[in-house]
């Protein structure tokens, strides 16, 4: 490399955008050896390549607050919202349970609350699968009768 072509790299302005392509260094002849010309190679190629950024947290944590009780609680951040659904909804029922019996402990709130969510998720899933049986027993008769009108034509 000549040193007409050394200064001219060294002139060159230095892109702090991401390449499109690799950087490549250019081969120099073993018997020139230009320190200075490389070193800027290298140099641009260390200032082309972006350093990665630190991952935004996926767990972060919420206060939340049930029947005046705090809780610390770690959540995903893409949950955030859904928790604080739940949190109000049982929040809701266990100021109810305390209003009806204000000697309750909030363990004993607590507990209530996760005993009525558990009949409500099972409530809804013998409808879910009551439903099935309904839609099963449905499509066979359906297609009994399709079957029938198929032999009368």
């Amino acid at each position: 490399m000549t040193d007409d072509q050394s200064k001219s790299i060294e002139k060159q302005p230095k892109n702090t955008q991401a390449p499109s392509a690799p950087v490549t260094s250019v081969p120099v002849p073993p018997q020139k050896t230009v320190p200075a010309a490389s070193n800027i190679s290298s140099a641009m190629a260390q200032s082309n390549t972006k350093t990665p950024k630190a991952p935004e947290p996926q767990i972060k944590k919420v206060d939340i607050a049930i029947a005046g009780v705090t809780y610390p609680i770690f959540c995903p951040v893409h949950e955030q919202e859904e928790l604080l659904s739940a949190v109000s909804y049982i929040n809701n029922y266990a100021l109810d349970l305390k209003r009806d019996a204000p000697s309750l402990s909030q363990e004993s709130i607590l507990v209530l609350c996760c005993l009525n969510l558990y009949e409500k998720i099972h409530a809804n899933q013998r409808s879910d699968e009551d439903r099935l049986q309904k839609d099963k027993q449905s499509e066979a008769l359906l297609n009994k009768i399709m079957k029938d009108a198929h032999s009368i034509l």
